[in-house]
């Protein structure tokens, strides 16, 4: 048997990589990696779409030295099977060749460490031009038409990734400036999303500043951890291979009580229903969201669910990481431990959704409705019980009582179940907490005291037990003030 060599073609291979899938936030996000790996503490994106339009990403990290930048810049630089440091956020060796010329057809790596400059760039006309592996080393004369080099002089350390001849982004585009505009702005979200805890990172944990064009980053949790009604939900932890995994459920608060930037932060024009799954994160990188791995569905109960699970590196082979670090699959062991998780937080979240706003500690919610189960399923009854609606059946003749009971039948056989599925899947918020609530809840509350005495029992039993009553529950502020109103006027 005969032993041949037989390389790739470089142009053909490097010319088919840049198809592998990356956009450009997710290129960006593995060069951020990289500068993390770096012990970088702060990274900036610098980006000029006019004249000689580049994307420059500058950190402050290690740097390195002339071999190991060389070594750095080969195709396949590390083999995916070595194991690496606890901390490392590669896997393939790949990375910043393949992200970087997905995205331009020049790319050039300038490294400041111990005070020695080393520069190699990956040119892809160059490549085609000669038919072979030919990559650049860069001298002095050629660094000074490197933008941001003052940036790693004044750290004196660091890494700077230039990216020039930005093809793909401009193709299918009339301008330059606004394409590039357009995709920072989708950059921006998902780096604030993938790092946040980097950006903000918990005790113990040193913060990572990110920044485009000088502009810090916010984080994006979307867990809404910061938020008073978020529920976090017992931590719980196996161990797969010898290596410990953990998983944190949040239940997010309902629609409701979140205002409009946090329902953004939630899952802006998805919706919280798209978003609702599994966060996972290796060292403590977003890789993979809003999934539930096909071991559950995406339903209305289990929207305000999320679960987040911390992986490290050293099970990347379990979890066949993609290249991108942007799609991972749980292997047996992992998804049997999360299938245990699932039922309860999906019970969680229902409880969210269909008692939001109740507050059980305060004693026994009077409904407006009852929740009725029978051989036919569920259905929605008005409560004849409620204090507002026997108030004013005792003011009705029989004639009359039993006209308005008709009237009840009435709406509760055309409760609209589905109308109703529908816009909460939306996210649209109950009309009944619009600007006029307040005015709206006085009126229910005259109509109801209208016919009690002052002095009554009733009436102050029902002035006590107005904050468990529906809907004065659902706006404790609005009425107490009511109650207030009506216990000094009488």
């Amino acid at each position: 048997m005969k032993e041949i060599q037989h390389p790739p073609h470089a142009p053909s291979l490097l010319e088919s990589m840049r198809s592998i899938g990356y956009s450009l936030e997710s290129a960006l996000a593995d060069l951020i990696d990289n500068s993390i790996s770096a012990k970088a503490k702060h990274i900036n994106i610098e980006f000029r779409p006019t004249d000689e339009p580049y994307i420059a990403i500058i950190d402050d990290g290690d740097g390195m030295t002339r071999n190991v930048l060389e070594d750095s810049m080969r195709h396949g630089s590390m083999n995916p099977l070595q194991k690496r440091h606890i901390d490392d956020m590669g896997r393939y060796g790949l990375g910043l060749k393949t992200s970087s010329l997905s995205q331009c057809r020049r790319m050039t790596v300038i490294s400041l460490k111990d005070g020695v400059y080393s520069a190699y760039c990956w040119d892809l006309d160059i490549v085609v031009e000669r038919g072979t592996w030919i990559m650049l080393e860069l001298d002095e004369v050629d660094l000074q038409d490197i933008p941001h080099l003052n940036e790693l002089r004044t750290q004196e350390k660091g890494t700077i990734v230039l990216w020039q001849n930005l093809d793909r982004i401009i193709v299918g585009e009339s301008s330059m400036e606004t394409a590039l505009g357009h995709q920072m702005d989708r950059a921006r979200n998902h780096l604030s999303l993938v790092f946040h805890r980097f950006i903000s990172p918990e005790p113990g944990r040193s913060r990572v500043s990110i920044a485009i064009n000088q502009h810090p980053l916010p984080p994006i949790d979307p867990f809404l951890s910061d938020n008073k009604s978020t529920q976090h939900l017992d931590e719980d932890g196996f161990n797969v291979e010898g290596t410990k995994i953990i998983v944190k459920p949040f239940i997010l608060p309902h629609a409701s009580k979140l205002s409009p930037t946090e329902m953004a932060r939630a899952g802006g024009s998805d919706g919280l229903r798209n978003q609702q799954g599994f966060y996972v994160y290796r060292n403590r990188r977003l890789i993979i969201w809003g999934t539930w791995f096909r071991l559950a569905r995406k339903d209305e109960l289990s929207k305000l669910a999320r679960v987040r699970v911390d992986i490290p590196n050293s099970l990347d082979h379990l979890w066949t990481l993609d290249i991108k670090k942007s799609a991972a699959h749980p292997p047996e062991a992992v998804r049997i431990n999360l299938r245990r998780t699932i039922e309860r937080i999906r019970q969680a979240s229902g409880r969210t959704i269909t008692f939001r706003g109740r507050n059980t500690d305060r004693g026994e919610i009077t409904p407006g409705w009852n929740e009725i189960f029978d051989r036919d399923g569920v259905r929605f009854d008005i409560n004849r019980d409620h204090p507002s609606v026997k108030a004013f059946l005792a003011r009705l003749s029989s004639m009359d009582a039993e006209g308005f009971s008709a009237v009840l039948d009435v709406i509760e056989s055309s409760f609209p179940a589905e109308a109703l599925y529908s816009r909460m899947a939306s996210d649209i918020k109950s009309s009944f907490n619009g600007d006029d609530v307040s005015g709206r809840l006085k009126e229910v509350a005259e109509s109801l005291f209208a016919d009690l005495d002052a002095e009554s029992a009733l009436r102050k039993t029902l002035l006590a037990t107005l904050h468990l009553i529906e809907p004065f529950n659902l706006h404790p502020a609005a009425t107490r003030k009511i109650v207030e109103e009506f216990e000094n006027h009488g």
